[in-house]
């Protein structure tokens, strides 16, 4: 199948994308934090540059604060995070993405769920994920497992990394 999205695949084919990684975890370190590390894995292996990496608790006021210094010099063209999406009452990560958002990318998450469906059936719709624009920068936020990360990776967010970066930069 030939189309338009096709044809902007290859002109943004090589675009290396500025980015970074939040993992939100009251209890990861970097020696145990499985999910970012497979993030950075796969966007290093796909060519893109991580330029920042850092944990912080499930705590709203430091995610914020951390996407904030991030967002704020443009310097990054996109913003990972990973954890503290579930319903727990500590997991807030979505509620601060989503308030640091101009404009979502709804696709993202729905096709996260479905895909997610396809993995585990009914608790698919405890995944909470969600994308957009915050500002120019492009932010990812995603459940912290390594097997949703691998799916989001490796199914929405790498194959059309260059494409979105691309698209950015017009």
């Amino acid at each position: 199948m030939s189309g338009p999205a096709d044809e902007h695949r290859k002109l943004a084919a090589g675009q290396v994308a500025r980015c970074a990684v939040l993992t939100v975890s009251d209890t990861r370190t970097r020696e145990t934090d499985q999910g970012g590390r497979l993030v950075i894995d796969h966007l290093e292996r796909a060519g893109h540059s991580v330029k920042d990496y850092e944990i912080v608790r499930d705590e709203p006021d430091e995610i914020r604060s951390r996407l904030e210094k991030w967002l704020a010099p443009a310097d990054l063209e996109v913003v990972f995070t990973t954890g503290g999406t579930g319903i727990a009452r500590r997991d807030t990560t979505i509620e601060v993405v989503r308030s640091l958002l101009d404009r979502e990318l709804e696709g993202f998450g729905e096709l996260f769920r479905m895909l997610s469906f396809d993995d585990i059936g009914a608790a698919a719709m405890l995944s909470r994920a969600v994308a957009g624009l915050a500002g120019e920068t492009l932010l990812f936020a995603m459940p912290g497992s390594s097997g949703a990360v691998e799916l989001a990776m490796s199914r929405l967010i790498v194959p059309e990394l260059s494409h979105l970066v691309w698209e950015r930069r017009k």
